[in-house]
C-alpha cells in the first residue's frame, strides 16, 4: 500500500483531512519504533513501502540498541499527539484509524505479532484481522 492510498485510508476511518491524516500516521509509526522490539520493527518495516517504512527507521536507542522503550497508552497518544500537531482526542481517532490501516497493509501474523507488543488498549476497537470475506 502506497502512502498516499495509506493516508486516505485513515482520513476516511477518522474522519480527518488527508494532511491531518498524514501527520498523524507518520506520529503512529515514529512512535510504533520506539515502543516495540528492534526485530519487530524490522519485520514490520519489510511489508510496507519505503515512503512508511522510512518512519520506522527512527533514530537508535540512546540505552540499548534495538530494545523498545516501555511506556503506556497515555505516552504514546502525547508522543503522537506532539508529533502530528494535534489535540489529544484527535490523536486517539487517528491511531485507532493507522492501526486498523495498518492491519489491512501487512500480513494477519504481521499484525498480530504487532500488536501483542504492545498494551490491548493500544489497539482496542481494531480486529487482529482482517474479516473474512463471506462464503458459500
Amino acid at each position: 500500500m502506497r502512502f498516499p492510498l495509506f493516508v486516505d485510508a485513515v482520513a476516511r476511518r477518522a474522519e480527518l483531512p488527508p494532511e491531518r491524516a498524514a501527520a498523524i500516521a507518520r506520529a503512529v509509526l515514529v512512535t510504533v519504533a520506539e515502543r516495540v522490539q528492534a526485530g519487530e520493527v524490522d519485520d514490520l518495516s519489510a511489508q510496507l513501502p519505503d515512503e512508511l517504512s522510512a518512519y520506522l527507521a527512527g533514530p537508535p536507542s540512546e540505552t540499548t540498541p534495538g530494545a523498545a522503550e516501555t511506556f503506556g497508552p497515555v505516552e504514546f497518544l502525547r508522543r503522537v499527539a506532539d508529533r502530528a500537531g494535534v489535540e489529544p482526542a484527535t490523536a486517539q481517532v487517528g491511531v485507532r484509524a493507522v492501526f486498523a490501516t495498518l492491519r489491512e497493509a501487512v500480513t494477519v501474523g504481521e499484525f498480530q505479532d504487532l500488536v501483542a507488543q504492545l498494551p490491548k488498549s493500544f489497539t482496542r476497537g481494531v480486529d487482529p484481522a482482517p474479516p473474512r470475506p463471506y462464503d458459500e
